[in-house]
């Protein structure tokens, strides 16, 4: 339902201004009741469990789930006028400063903690390992939730928030660099002893190379926070480029790795009906990613650089158009890199069914476990 309020209510110009928060506050309510339901959720499986020990995966699910409950209460706060208006309960640069904390947070803990959950938990299924270091997942989950929150400010340098506030962004962004990297190695060295199985694992492949995005995200973000490089990269495609590592790199690869695991087991097999077919998707998929990150990368920083020129009198050197023109050739090699990764989303799809036709029903075995601990 609430999907298809906002693919009804958007094109209608129905709106709040809020990048990420743009629903109005009826859809606003809507989700948070339905957020509060997938709580009850998972919460009440937690304390309902059998054994003791909660896996750190589940920590950083629990972790996202609160936090993007906090950061929607906060930011959706707002007047109603109408059914369909309403302003919101803060003005000025604050709007600015809690609308930053909660876009950057609401990508950090939905986009990040609750995929990192899915990392720590299928790449030790799937290479049939723990994870290297349990220790280090803790560290890695700690690290990660005090630093993220305070990283919001440098989405907002050189705007009318004050320097100090756009400092402590910078500063908490590059931080944020040390649990990011720890997170990355702990789930690829859970390989050690076993890389063998990457070369013949394409599912294996598909969740190794989501952290190879996820590494270079979180050292490209911290990066851009540094005010002498975000004064070139702000406002280019350098940003675009970004944010894709991040979204079709880690949270695309890591969820195609996660669905081929799940996908045969929920249909009574063990493999996925084409495992050729996982190996063309996971090519056509990384090269697509390739293609877009890597032609806005080339875009946004000619675009910054030509924002920037000036003639010895001062006057700029490019008008605005003529960055947009000269953007052309990057936007077509973006296009036609996207076409390759909805290419490879095809053939995904087409798996998927063919292992769902080929599935069958079993009886599961449930293993007696000892009670939980009170």
């Amino acid at each position: 339902i609430v999907i298809l309020l906002a693919a009804v209510s958007l094109p209608l110009g129905i709106t709040t201004g809020k990048e990420y928060a743009e629903l109005e506050w009826p859809i606003d309510i809507l989700i948070t009741l339905v957020w509060v339901s997938y709580a009850l959720v998972f919460f009440g499986t937690l304390i309902k469990r059998k054994v003791s020990h909660i896996y750190v995966a589940n920590w950083f699910y629990g972790a996202f789930i609160l936090a993007v409950a906090l950061l929607h209460l906060v930011n959706s706060a707002e007047i109603p006028v109408t059914l369909t208006k309403s302003y919101s309960a803060y003005a000025g640069v604050q709007d600015a400063m809690v609308q930053w904390w909660y876009g950057h947070n609401a990508v950090g803990f939905f986009l990040t903690a609750g995929f990192l959950g899915m990392m720590y938990y299928f790449i030790p299924k799937q290479v049939d390992r723990p994870i290297y270091s349990y220790r280090l997942s803790i560290v890695h989950f700690w690290a990660l939730i005090f630093t993220y929150m305070w990283a919001g400010p440098h989405h907002l340098h050189y705007t009318a928030l004050p320097d100090w506030a756009q400092s402590i962004g910078m500063i908490f962004s590059l931080i944020l660099l040390a649990p990011s990297w720890g997170g990355m190695i702990n789930g690829i060295m859970t390989l050690s002893g076993a890389w063998h199985k990457l070369r013949e694992d394409p599912i294996l492949k598909f969740l190794i190379v989501s952290l190879s995005f996820y590494g270079m995200s979180t050292f490209e973000g911290p990066m851009m926070s540094i005010k002498t490089v975000n004064a070139l990269s702000h406002y280019t495609d350098w940003t675009v480029g970004h944010v894709h590592a991040g979204a079709l790199g880690w949270v695309g690869f890591i969820s195609m790795g996660s669905i081929y695991y799940l996908m045969p087991r929920l249909f009574g097999g063990t493999q996925m009906y084409s495992r050729r077919a996982i190996e063309v998707h996971f090519w056509v998929a990384t090269i697509g990613v390739v293609l877009y990150i890597a032609s806005m990368w080339i875009a946004g920083v000619m675009q910054g650089l030509m924002w920037r020129a000036t003639n010895p009198d001062g006057t700029l050197t490019y008008a605005f158009v003529e960055s947009v023109k000269a953007s052309y050739p990057y936007w077509m090699v973006r296009v036609l890199g996207g076409v390759l990764y909805l290419v490879g989303m095809v053939i995904m799809l087409w798996n998927c069914m063919m292992t769902i036709r080929a599935g069958k029903a079993i009886d599961a075995v449930i293993p007696q476990t000892t009670p939980a601990h009170a």
